[in-house]
């Protein structure tokens, strides 16, 4: 028998008010309980997923010190996608389960959760600085020199393909080594765990063998 503790989340009032999200979560927690399991407590928080304190997932961790229980959520992309969260569950010292991906584990997480933030700050820092540098140069936003814009773009595109392959491919190998043996596998898994592409865009078997290749093309061209 194993003890568990349910714990959920969206992200507005509304939702929470309506219900929307939390009965399908719930439905597929209960599911994945064997006859001999026990659910010890559900919790629900409503909350953006940027915000740090969640006391429903304190009170969720409490429970399972208590009562020895495994915290048992039904989507990867619940908790990953944000790098605090993630460092408060792996200094709770409990244990948890994915229904969508129970495969995952804290390393996993925490490399998505620290990918995508990592992205997002870049994206934002990336667009500033080519504002502020073109802004020096005197350039004329919306008068390009088309055949120099469309080099340049060509040669950004590639430096932040490079780059997100170096950065995808250490998850990418935490997801082999945590048991899926083929790319189609790891495709599956970058999914359930709400992990986008490059292009904001689902994963296939070629995408991730793409990413590896260049990312190992690239660790090889570096000094």
């Amino acid at each position: 028998m194993v003890a568990f503790v349910g714990y959920y989340r969206v992200s507005t009032r509304e939702q929470g008010k309506s219900g929307l999200g939390l009965e399908a979560q719930s439905t597929a927690v209960r599911a994945h309980l064997c006859p001999s399991d026990s659910l010890e407590g559900e919790f629900t928080e409503i909350e953006s997923g940027s915000v740090a304190v969640r006391p429903q997932l304190s009170a969720a961790l409490d429970l399972c010190r208590k009562r020895k229980a495994v915290l048992l959520i039904a989507r990867l992309d619940r908790l990953a996608r944000n790098v605090r969260f993630i460092s408060q569950l792996m200094e709770s010292g409990v244990d948890f389960i994915a229904v969508d991906m129970p495969t995952a584990n804290k390393l996993t997480l925490h490399i998505i959760a620290a990918i995508a933030e990592h992205e997002r700050d870049l994206i934002s820092q990336r667009t500033k600085a080519a504002l502020d540098a073109a802004k020096r140069r005197g350039v004329k936003l919306g008068n390009p020199n088309i055949a120099k814009v469309h080099w340049q773009g060509t040669r950004r595109r590639m430096e932040r393909a490079d780059a997100f392959a170096r950065k995808t491919h250490p998850m990418i190998r935490a997801i082999q080594l945590s048991g899926a043996s083929t790319y189609a596998a790891v495709a599956a898994a970058l999914n359930s765990a709400a992990v986008p592409t490059q292009r904001l865009k689902s994963w296939t078997s070629a995408g991730v063998r793409n990413v590896v290749m260049r990312a190992e093309r690239s660790l090889s061209n570096s000094p």
